[in-house]
């Protein structure tokens, strides 16, 4: 009978070290990297953003290193007009009334008769250090305050809120136009700009889940240890609270993107001749009829890395769901 009841006992061990071993196979940064890997969608998504990132890590050190020199040397320079001017070519195999395309400028040339391809490439350099420079400032700002606002909350909680709802109310374009319009038309301020505008998002976001993880078992022990609330909001609170913003960040980008390219369409953003996705639409406008690849490739672009994001998130937020992995 004991040797039944001790086999018992250890059987019943066995399966509770089962369980916690399942339990803990199911947190953690490894359990989330596998999902993400097993998820076709996340896979296709960093994949397309990973590409993209290459390609503008490679035209940045050329243009912060070298100044376009790279370019110059085995293609063409994207800023500065050639000798012999050859506009609106077309792409490859094909011919409209300008000319008929070449392997010289696969993409054809835009209205100045500099290559398409090569201001494409360049071009990648503004659309992805806006697009995460722009999320990074409404990133931090809005976890920021929607931390500190859902976990006091009372009258702070208003007054913050109060605050980011004024912010959320005014149109974003309008406000982003307000702003380089008062500080200048620079790139930096278009980031600055955007950046400002998403951070109600983030902080809405991150302050419905703030509201319910301060009242967890954990928080209230480290309150009780006489831990600051300073300490107990960076490291326990916005860590416990980060899963969807972090998912809501990959999505941010993409918008970010569209926004700066639609203020380079304005006028507003980088500035002539810096090639820019936005910029380079705004100028074929008026080429629709005769080159209408003009227009065609930079707005390829602006999709397929905003779609690439949108994948990207979309797969973060199946790994990270836990009704989604249960």
């Amino acid at each position: 009978m004991a040797t039944e009841t001790d086999s018992a006992t250890d059987g019943s061990a066995d399966t509770e070290g089962t369980g916690a071993g399942e339990i803990e196979a199911r947190v953690g940064l490894r359990y989330t990297l596998r999902q993400v890997k097993r998820d076709t969608t996340a896979r296709i998504g960093i994949y397309t953003v990973g590409a993209i990132t290459l390609v503008a890590l490679l035209a940045s050190i050329d243009y912060y290193v070298f100044d376009y020199g790279v370019a110059e040397m085995i293609w063409y320079s994207p800023v500065q007009d050639p000798e012999q001017v050859r506009r609106l070519l077309p792409p490859v195999g094909m011919e409209n009334q300008y000319g008929q395309g070449t392997l010289e400028h696969p993409m054809g040339t835009d209205h100045r008769g500099r290559d398409i391809f090569g201001r494409l490439f360049y071009g990648t350099r503004i659309a992805i250090t806006v697009g995460f420079m722009a999320t990074a400032i409404g990133l931090v700002g809005g976890t920021l305050i929607g931390a500190v606002s859902g976990y006091y909350g009372g009258w702070i909680d208003d007054v913050l809120q109060r605050v980011t709802e004024t912010i959320y109310a005014i149109p974003f374009l309008v406000l982003v136009i307000a702003f380089m319009t008062a500080f200048g038309r620079d790139l930096s301020f278009a980031m600055i700009g955007v950046g400002i505008t998403s951070i109600p998002v983030f902080n809405r976001l991150i302050r419905s889940r703030v509201v319910s993880v301060r009242e967890e078992d954990y928080i209230e022990a480290a309150r009780a240890a006489g831990v600051k609330d300073r300490n107990i909001i960076l490291r326990h609170v916005i860590p416990n609270s980060f899963a969807p913003v972090l998912v809501q960040a990959t999505l941010q980008i993409g918008v970010s993107i569209l926004i700066v390219a639609g203020l380079s369409f304005l006028g507003f953003g980088a500035q002539p001749p810096t090639p820019s996705w936005g910029q380079m639409l705004s100028a074929s406008r008026n080429y629709m009829l005769p080159a209408p690849t003009f227009s065609l490739f930079p707005g390829i672009a602006i999709l397929i890395t905003v779609i690439g994001f949108n994948i990207l998130g979309d797969g973060l937020q199946d790994a990270l769901d836990p009704r989604i992995n249960n």
